[in-house]
């Protein structure tokens, strides 16, 4: 398309042809532009013959006009008919119906004040509705704008603007109290912390001292067992030399060292088996010191539960 319009548009002018006339060379201008042409070309030629000089915009040939001069160039019929025909396909259509495919919107519905199709007034849900043609239409809703726009008056501008300034001052306050509760919540968050800290510690130094005091109680218990197990072993050890000794005067004296020693190891009274007790447990403890279990993993805590949770932490302290 954009091709034929170029090859639609004179040279001269670049728009469309307008009364294309032909000269003699055979390229086509506006009858206009060649008339322009020709007044400048008489006006800067001191010799005015009969027949009229002109030179081609496009071929740069002059040729001689008639005495007539350009209203008796021959018309360009093909390419004027050519043009009426581009210039008559490329006229804005009015819009399509969205309810019936192709078909124009030319009738207004005045009852209910839009546009229509033929269509919509014979088989659409506009039948039987009055209408009327789009220009008188037109004409009757001409001053509906202005009259619209004077119900526009100023105080219900200012109410708008009035409005609008409420809003304004209601959301931000509703943002600070946001930030507000954020910060407080951050602050809450940031001191449970240190509390839980402190208390964690606390109760690390609590078990260290029962570990402390577990140690006292066992270590020296499991050393005496061990040191009688060493013990009998040796004893063990000092039976089996004794029977495979051949000299009697050695085996005599071994005997007698190993008699003694084992009424000695048999006589000495074993470790008793203690039961310290701990208590309470750490995971009683933890439980009464502070319990969120009642709140389901994922649930959104809102700002009185938070401070009732605060208030409950009061112990950590």
């Amino acid at each position: 398309m954009e091709n034929l319009e170029e090859d639609l548009t004179c040279s001269v002018c670049y728009s469309l042809f307008s009364d294309p006339r032909v000269l003699p060379c055979s390229h086509t201008f506006c009858k206009a532009c060649l008339d322009n042409l020709l007044q400048v070309s008489t006006n800067y030629s001191i010799w005015r013959p009969l027949r009229m000089p002109l030179k081609c915009p496009n071929c740069r040939n002059v040729m001689e006009l008639p005495p007539t001069g350009i209203g008796a160039l021959p018309t360009n019929v093909s390419l004027r008919a050519i043009i009426e025909k581009y210039q008559r396909d490329n006229e804005p259509r009015p819009p399509s119906c969205p309810e019936h495919s192709r078909q124009p919107l030319n009738m207004y519905c005045i009852q209910d004040r839009q546009l229509i199709c033929g269509l919509c007034l014979t088989v659409g849900q506009h039948q039987g509705h009055p209408i009327d043609d789009l220009q008188a239409a037109f004409i009757r809703e001409k001053q509906t704008p202005s009259r619209l726009l004077a119900r526009l008056s100023d105080q219900r501008w200012a109410q708008v603007c009035e409005l609008g300034e409420q809003l304004e001052q209601e959301k931000a306050r509703c943002e600070s109290l946001v930030r507000q509760d954020r910060q407080e919540v951050n602050q809450f968050f940031q001191s449970l912390e240190a509390i839980l800290a402190r208390k964690r510690q606390a109760y690390l130094e609590v078990l260290d001292r029962a570990g402390a005091d577990v140690s006292r109680a066992y270590d020296p218990l499991i050393h005496r067992v061990k040191e009688l197990q060493e013990e009998q072993l040796d004893l063990v050890s000092l039976g089996s030399s004794v029977e495979e000794e051949d000299s009697p005067l050695v085996f005599l004296e071994k005997v007698h060292l190993l008699r003694e020693r084992v009424e000695e190891f048999l006589k000495s009274p074993l470790p008793s088996v203690i039961n310290l007790s701990v208590s309470p447990r750490a995971t009683k403890c933890l439980q009464t010191e502070v319990n969120f279990s009642h709140h389901a993993v994922g649930q959104k805590l809102s700002c009185s539960e938070l401070r009732t949770a605060a208030a409950n932490c009061v112990c950590f302290q």
